[in-house]
């Protein structure tokens, strides 16, 4: 079965923003009920911001209505609006020095929500070195404790359609393991 992209952040967004049941939200996500429960309860997602699944084209509105009625009905994943070989990588273009502070933060988020994400693609996404996610990784670098994890995408270093590609190769990556 597949997965949304970003299953924490999509279980987040409907418990907040729709009625369905723990169970539904968790068979969607492919968490525990009691994980999904623990985000509803802000135990677990302190700081955690929540994916609309209807804007990144995973779902519908009308599948959560239907959804929202019947809570023995299953939420289906939508098909993508995208493919991820439509997905053109952009021109890396120079980033001002101001905006270089903020790419380690960059990292440690990737590293932080993504730990089984290559150095190569953090690196094409972030426009950094093999040897600075290498360092941010292993807590060799200096002021590694006063790294902030925030998302790439707010700060910048890439496109939502980029992320969220490398995503979906990791987690294809993943169930091909399993």
């Amino acid at each position: 079965m597949k997965l949304p992209i970003m299953p924490q952040g999509t279980a987040i967004w409907l418990v907040e923003n729709t009625a369905l049941t723990f169970e539904q939200i968790a068979k969607f996500c492919g968490l525990h009920v009691l994980e999904v429960q623990a985000l509803a309860d802000n135990e677990v997602s302190v700081g955690m911001i929540g994916v609309d699944p209807i804007e990144m084209g995973q779902l519908t509105r009308e599948e959560i209505e239907r959804c929202s009625g019947d809570p023995k009905a299953e939420l289906v994943l939508a098909t993508p609006k995208f493919e991820t070989s439509q997905i053109k990588k952009s021109k890396k273009k120079y980033t001002p020095l101001l905006k270089r502070q903020d790419r380690p933060d960059a990292i440690a988020w990737l590293l932080k929500y993504y730990p089984e994400m290559s150095d190569a693609t953090i690196c094409s996404l972030v426009s950094s070195t093999k040897t600075t996610v290498a360092s941010i990784r292993n807590r060799t670098r200096a002021k590694v404790n006063e790294l902030k994890p925030r998302d790439p995408v707010l700060l910048g270093f890439c496109s939502q359609m980029e992320l969220d590609a490398a995503i979906a190769e990791v987690q294809s990556k993943k169930q091909e393991e399993a």
